[in-house]
């Protein structure tokens, strides 16, 4: 029998070994502080990263893990978070380069369907990760447009925390046109957001266990404005995503990847 490549096994070892070092990327500022805070993180003087980049990377150590929450910071012209697939992509890339985690968990806000059950203030674990504004009407590559990845297996933790699961679909747009929904639909979504497909395409390539955290914002197929009903939510969803990882990293703390 051939031996394995020493990646693969390595990659083994890896999932039995306990989690030292995890990275949170995290797309709004408003999301991110109330980690910070619970966490007793410090923003780094002298970035990680390329000059000129905005990305903020706060770190600390909680319950014996190197904890680093990893925000794009703000867009240099506006002034807004830089929200959205390049920067989560960019971000989680460098991130890895720069830290080598164990494990990477995307937190944050999303849209969720009504119809599939989701309610405001709702915390998901993403099992699946898609597009749906990524359309390639040609074989093949319209399956790579999808770009369909499995989230982290954490059985264990779904059972102990009670958090609903379901499937993420991502896009770059708040709203949703008739082509996204058809897509989203496709995908079997219970939720979607602007970063998740994007950080886990990132997690995939470079064989970094990923878990997605996705509070419940705004209800995508309700009768509200969806930017209104963001926004109105925005602050107390904020507080239970915050609790919602918290108690993540709680269980984390002391376990290798396998035993998630």
């Amino acid at each position: 029998m051939a031996t394995p490549p020493k990646e693969n096994s390595n990659q083994q070892n890896d999932q039995h070994r306990p989690i030292s070092t995890i990275v949170i990327i995290i797309a709004m500022q408003t999301e991110a502080l109330p980690l910070v805070n619970a966490f007793e993180l410090t923003e780094d003087a002298d970035s990680l990263f390329p000059k000129g980049t905005p990305w903020v990377r706060y770190h600390g150590t909680y319950k014996g893990l190197n904890v680093n929450i990893i925000w794009p910071g703000k867009d240099a012209v506006l002034g807004v978070d830089s929200v959205g697939t390049v920067s989560a992509s960019l971000v989680t890339y460098a991130a890895i380069q720069a830290l080598q985690p164990d494990l990477i968990i995307n937190a944050g806000t999303a849209g969720g369907f009504k119809a599939k059950g989701a309610c405001i203030g709702d915390v998901y674990l993403a099992c699946e990760v898609a597009f749906h504004d990524r359309r390639i009407p040609i074989p093949v590559f319209d399956l790579y447009g999808v770009g369909l990845r499995q989230g982290c297996s954490t059985p264990n933790l779904v059972k102990e925390l009670d958090f609903k699961v379901g499937k993420l679909s991502t896009g770059d747009s708040l709203d949703m046109t008739p082509q996204d929904e058809a897509s989203i639909l496709a995908n079997d979504a219970v939720i979607k957001d602007m970063e998740g497909a994007a950080v886990g395409y990132v997690t995939d390539l470079l064989k970094v266990p990923a878990v997605f955290v996705k509070a419940v914002t705004d209800i995508v197929d309700g009768d509200k404005p969806t930017s209104e009903e963001f926004l109105h939510n925005l602050s107390a969803v904020t507080v239970a995503l915050g609790k919602a990882v918290t108690r993540v990293v709680d269980y984390i703390a002391g376990k290798a990847v396998s035993e998630l």
